[in-house]
């Protein structure tokens, strides 16, 4: 027997003894019968509206615990339905209290994976944006309305992994790019044109589009510089050679060759050609 039990019983032991009590006080003082009762009335309707009253607190818990476990049920369905998980499944044999406990316990729980899940959207979303403003390109496709599944969030960072290492490459390759840029320029003596120019060798790092397009331009760009420096070099050589072959004719000395060959090397194209125009017209 439970302790609740024997303690129900020990109740409606003492409340008989006090009856009795009450009857053996009633009797010894002499109280007409109806008066007695009168007196019992009293005594029942006191208990009666005491255990009523207990009945209806008890009552209203049991329907407040049925209204949460309902609404928990409820919200538990749609956070399970969001997050792609299992529907919650009660263990039978459980009473109200420890089955409204498991329900909170397990809602709680979810929660804590939807509000976890969608902080990690944002932060990836962030990253994402970031990303695309360096390299020009389109956002992960993602429904940020909706909580992701552990598959998605996989997928996002998977992407985003891919995508940084991509950004370092380009990175990487740009500046290697436009280091060389410059070095070409600077010995073709020529200052940037065009906006693209501009961008590449003025503006700093950090700020140029990493775009496919903007890489395969630089590519491109370079590609130009070094063809037009080979075919400078291309035009020295020849014009060293008439160099040489003038100052064969006009037998200089080897002491000027040697100086006027410093010049050469050092100011290029400009100076062997100028050098040519002047030199027959040398006395």
């Amino acid at each position: 027997m439970r302790r609740s039990e024997i303690h129900a019983a020990e109740s409606v032991e003492c409340l008989n003894r006090a009856l009795n009590r009450l009857k053996d006080i009633w009797e010894e003082i002499g109280i007409p019968e109806d008066q007695r009762l009168q007196r019992t009335d009293v005594v029942r309707k006191h208990i009666k509206g005491l255990l009523d009253m207990m009945i209806a607190e008890e009552d209203s818990l049991r329907k407040r615990l049925m209204s949460s476990i309902e609404s928990c049920r409820k919200e538990l369905d749609v956070l399970c339905t969001e997050l792609q998980l299992s529907p919650f499944e009660e263990d039978e044999g459980r009473t109200m209290l420890q089955l409204e406990k498991d329900i909170r316990s397990r809602l709680e729980v979810i929660m804590k994976q939807k509000s976890q899940r969608v902080k990690e959207l944002k932060r990836l979303s962030k990253q994402d944006r970031e990303l695309c403003d360096i390299m020009c390109s389109v956002p992960f496709c993602i429904d940020m309305d909706m909580v992701p599944s552990l598959e998605q969030l996989d997928s996002y960072r998977s992407y985003l992994n891919d995508l940084t290492k991509e950004k370092d490459r380009r990175h990487g390759e740009f500046v290697g790019i436009k280091r060389r840029i410059i070095v070409c320029m600077e010995e073709l003596d020529q200052l940037p044109d065009t906006s693209f120019e501009r961008d590449v060798v003025c503006e700093d790092e950090e700020a140029f589009c990493l775009s496919g397009d903007n890489i395969t331009a630089l590519r491109l760009l370079l590609g130009q510089l070094e063809d037009r420096k080979t075919e400078n070099e291309l035009v020295c050589n020849s014009y060293r050679s008439k160099i040489q072959e003038l100052w064969e004719r006009l037998q200089v000395l080897q002491e000027e060759r040697e100086g006027m060959s410093d010049h050469m090397l050092s100011f290029g194209f400009f100076y062997c050609r100028v050098y040519l125009l002047v030199v027959p017209f040398w006395p």
